[in-house]
């Protein structure tokens, strides 16, 4: 049997030196091998990447994390499969630090997620993601998680198959309910009063400031989770709208069922037909939250207040 042509090594890294020793030798020896290399990481290390690589910075694709995987569910679609689908037939080098200190309790599971179904979207891809991990300052429970997320395990000296992988367990361990918001606007709708929920959030929206073009995102973001309510949730729904921790916070549920974790997250052939909602969603959204099972989905949708 051929090996897995995916690999997908989770570093845990202690300081800034063993980090830029790590991630310029994965970058060179790509560079070296005349592969597609990207780098999306958190801007502090993107700027010590770069003066490390010095000119042959300019060879690699350099994105800051915190914007382009600002919501780990663009990741996939937007950055990974975005730059991996430029290169068809070669051999691709990525860089990804979805998960970095200054993530919130909120963010987390989303990231946890993410990192799990990477694997189911790039298997059989002739592709290298490496994804660090500050093992200095991340809470030991996102270290034991990425044990379960990345089937090879690296530090600075030694790299090795880790022993309890089970990507499906995290997916599903953050399958959770979301939670009660606090004081929240509802409305139940159906296909006679859909615009009223695009009304409510932007209203919403620009009592907190929002600027146009971002209240027209939210407009469509809302649209598109209520259309799938009514095409594969029963026909029906319930939007929520909030604010909390400064941000804009919109929830539709139904009485659907997601049994695809990587619907949203796959792009899409502009030539072809077919619903693109949940991507959509995903990628304008800061920050989108799924709790799916039989006969009932919520979808939490976070926009971060200007």
């Amino acid at each position: 049997m051929l090996a897995e042509p995916f690999v997908h090594p989770a570093f845990f890294y202690r300081g800034e030196r063993e980090y830029v020793a790590a991630t310029t030798a994965f970058v060179r020896a790509g560079l070296a091998a005349d592969e597609p290399v990207a780098v999306a990481v958190p801007p502090g290390n993107l700027a010590l990447i770069a003066a490390e690589l010095g000119a042959e910075a300019g060879a690699v694709l350099m994105l800051d994390m915190t914007q382009a995987g600002r919501n780990p569910g663009r990741i996939i679609p937007g950055v990974l499969r975005d730059f991996a689908d430029r290169h068809p037939g070669e051999h691709v080098r990525i860089i990804g630090e979805p998960i970095w200190p200054g993530r919130t309790a909120t963010e987390y599971p989303a990231c946890a997620q993410h990192e799990a179904l990477i694997n189911l979207s790039f298997a059989g891809r002739h592709v290298t993601i490496l994804c660090p991990y500050d093992a200095e300052r991340l809470d030991t429970e996102v270290l034991a998680e990425a044990e379960r997320t990345h089937p090879v395990l690296r530090d600075a000296t030694t790299e090795w198959h880790s022993s309890g992988y089970a990507p499906e367990m995290v997916v599903d361990g953050h399958n959770r309910p979301l939670g009660e918001p606090g004081e929240s606007v509802s409305l139940r709708f159906d296909h006679t009063n859909l615009s009223a929920v695009r009304h409510l959030a932007a209203r919403r929206a620009a009592e907190l400031g929002f600027a146009d073009d971002r209240i027209d995102d939210i407009r469509l973001t809302v649209a598109e989770l209520g259309a799938n309510s009514l095409d594969h949730g029963g026909g029906s729904g319930t939007f929520r709208v909030w604010a909390a921790e400064g941000r804009l916070v919109c929830e539709v549920s139904d009485a659907g069922h997601i049994v695809d974790p990587l619907v949203g997250r796959s792009p899409v052939d502009p030539r072809v037909a077919g619903s693109r909602g949940l991507l959509i969603v995903n990628l304008l959204s800061d920050l989108v939250r799924v709790h799916t099972r039989a006969g009932a989905t919520a979808i939490r949708v976070y926009f971060d207040a200007p």
